[in-house]
């Protein structure tokens, strides 16, 4: 536990976080600070070909121990955080035995983490909680799976009695700006298939997610004196509120759940003359998908329309472009490697919790480039704010999954398992 807890709390003191105005790899370049350091403890603990590339790519490999052929697989964690709240200064706080009342993250500021809002630390009474100090968030979004991932690869290697077939670990920069696998070498990493580390609560087990788009909308409007202005002002802030007013008033992110999508107004900025609304769009059925965008243009396209005799042209430019895809698509196929996440689970007596993530990962991403990419628990709590913590029990039960998945992967007839699949596949078509 304690190994657990010094690297893990080694890893969130280093700033590492993501800027999605930059247009760089990583966006930005304290990310190689942390990146730099895991390549240098990769190679101290005894991992081999380890490298680090011009994009902030941390790659390295565990070899096999055993003499039968045995699948490669890998494991992904990303070590930027969420621009979402700071990461500078981060200065984690150790709860041991907690006796389930409130956490005092920060006296002066009067910051309290109280189960009575967040429920979900009842499940960890009794366990070591890391917490923020409540000016930061805590960075468990992904460097607990950084350190989950690290920490299993170096108990394997001290513990050479532990039989697995050539492993392969990627930690990445800039996930959490969605731009996490924009330049991973799938075929340089030689996974047949892997694992991020990026779920939440202990149990996590996702190989569903969100079909994603972003929309940008530009409003153009014409200013006039407001004492002369009838019949001549468009005031595009209004027709702004118009366009918003038009979206389905429940699919919004705080009154939708489970496999239910939503439209969600993430920035809006202007003035009279201009204002310009960026939302973005989620789906996990690929068809509801296409229809919630096909909205947003029919919106567009009507306000355009009442506008265009007074306007001549035009008022709102739209852009939509999809961000990722609903990776069931491409594991479905594989459905094997799930199989064998959720049995590591069940025999380390850990309750799967097979559900959509109602986001993405850079699994997501990764599994159509050519890596089937599940996402497994982490253990961490409310990220991207002050209120984020995670249990080191959780911490450790995910280094035992790591464990257990390559354990697994070295005695299991992935051949017999591929062609049951390829049969499933066919019966189905």
């Amino acid at each position: 536990m304690q190994n657990i807890i010094d690297r893990f709390v080694k890893y969130v003191k280093i700033d590492t976080e993501s800027d999605p105005n930059s247009d760089t790899t990583p966006s930005t370049k304290k990310q190689f600070d942390l990146a730099n350091l895991l390549a240098d403890e990769l190679k101290s603990i005894g991992m081999t070909n380890v490298s680090i590339d011009e994009f902030g790519y941390v790659m390295a490999t565990l070899s096999s121990n055993v003499s039968q052929k045995v699948p490669v697989i890998g494991f992904v964690s990303h070590f930027d955080t969420s621009p979402d709240f700071s990461g500078k200064n981060v200065n984690p706080q150790i709860i041991k035995n907690y006796d389930g009342g409130d956490i005092v993250l920060n006296k002066e500021q009067n910051i309290i983490l109280s189960p009575n809002y967040f429920s979900d630390l009842l499940q960890y009474k009794g366990q070591t909680l890391i917490t923020t100090d409540g000016t930061t968030l805590l960075g468990a979004d992904d460097k607990a799976g950084i350190t989950e991932i690290m920490t299993a690869m170096e108990y394997m290697i001290q513990h050479p009695e532990i039989k697995h077939g050539e492993i392969r670990v990627c930690f990445t920069p800039d996930e959490e700006i969605g731009r996490g696998a924009d330049k991973f070498d799938v075929q340089k990493f030689g996974a047949e298939w892997a694992y991020t580390m990026d779920g939440s609560q202990i149990g996590e087990l996702e190989y569903e997610n969100f079909n994603a788009a972003g929309a940008k909308l530009v409003i153009k409007g014409k200013s006039v004196h407001p004492g002369y202005a009838k019949g001549k002002m468009i005031n595009s802030m209004l027709i702004a509120n118009k366009f918003i007013s038009k979206l389905p008033k429940k699919e919004v992110p705080e009154r939708t759940k489970d496999y239910e999508g939503f439209y969600h107004v993430t920035n809006i900025s202007g003035s009279i003359e201009e204002t310009k609304v960026d939302l973005i769009i989620r789906d996990h059925d690929a068809r509801k998908f296409h229809k919630r965008k096909e909205n947003v243009t029919k919106i567009v396209a009507k306000i355009n329309s009442k506008y265009a005799k007074q306007f001549g042209e035009d008022i709102i430019s739209l852009e939509i472009k999809d961000q990722y895809y609903n990776m069931r698509q491409m594991v479905e196929p594989m459905m094997f490697i799930v199989d064998v996440a959720e049995k590591a689970m069940r025999e380390l007596g850990i309750e799967p919790l097979i559900k959509p993530i109602r986001g993405g990962t850079d699994g997501s991403r990764l599994s159509y480039m050519g890596l089937p990419c599940p996402n497994i628990f982490a253990g961490g709590h409310n990220f991207h704010g002050k209120y984020e913590y995670v249990p080191v029990e959780s911490m450790q039960k995910a280094v035992e999954v790591i464990v257990r998945i390559a354990e697994l992967t070295a005695t299991t007839d992935f051949d017999q398992m591929k062609l049951d699949a390829t049969s499933v596949k066919e019966s189905n078509e």
